[in-house]
């Protein structure tokens, strides 16, 4: 008798201990339960694309982002990166170095290939393009030796004009240069191509790595 009831008082002070420990716990919604289903997962591009060289964001769509990887193509969003689509991949280069978009059409897009990353294992690109439907066809707009385009910028009071800074080869002689392209007032007209306006390697690789 007196075992069990030793038993019993026991079993009833571990109760109460349990239902104050209970009450003195912080009310919260956040258990460890809730988060049991979920796991880490890549959300951009940097999981099978390398290093990520450029990113430009749609001015008036925040929600919509092109991204420019080292060694993956150029990879859009629609939704603020929860899913992402390929939309270089049938072009001359994987390497690309720098992109944007025209302030006053952002169905503009403007891709330099090549990686700006001097460096002993770097990928090399084949020139500028440029996209007049927001990445869904591309058209090559010069520049095929450059290699390396570090920066681009598109002149906001006059579309037809587009500056791009291209350091060139990195371990021999070539056409780096810093450039500049005109391009017709309408985008579905036959574009001019992009020439360079500099040839002085020393001052052009400055002019395509500050910044970076």
């Amino acid at each position: 008798m007196r075992a069990n009831a030793l038993v019993a008082s026991l079993l009833a002070a571990s109760l109460a201990c349990a239902a104050r420990a209970a009450e003195s716990e912080p009310k919260t919604r956040l258990k460890p339960e809730t988060f049991s289903g979920l796991s880490l997962r890549g959300i951009g591009p940097a999981a099978i694309s390398g290093r990520i060289a450029d990113l430009a964001v749609h001015p008036d769509d925040p929600a919509t982002w092109y991204l420019a990887s080292a060694s993956g193509g150029v990879w859009k969003t629609t939704n603020a990166g929860t899913t992402w689509a390929p939309i270089f991949d049938g072009q001359g280069s994987y390497s690309i170095g720098a992109i944007a978009l025209d302030p006053r059409n952002p169905l503009v897009v403007w891709v330099g290939t090549g990686e700006n990353n001097s460096q002993r294992s770097v990928s090399y690109g084949d020139g500028l393009y440029r996209s007049t439907d927001g990445g869904g066809n591309w058209e090559k707009m010069g520049l095929e030796k450059s290699e390396h385009i570090s920066r681009i910028l598109v002149d906001p009071r006059d579309s037809r004009r587009v500056l791009v800074a291209a350091q060139g080869p990195l371990s021999r002689a070539g056409s780096g240069s810093s450039a500049s392209t005109t391009t017709p007032a309408s985008p579905t007209s036959s574009p001019t191509r992009a020439t360079s306006t500099s040839s002085t390697p020393r001052a052009t690789s400055a002019a395509a790595t500050s910044g970076r």
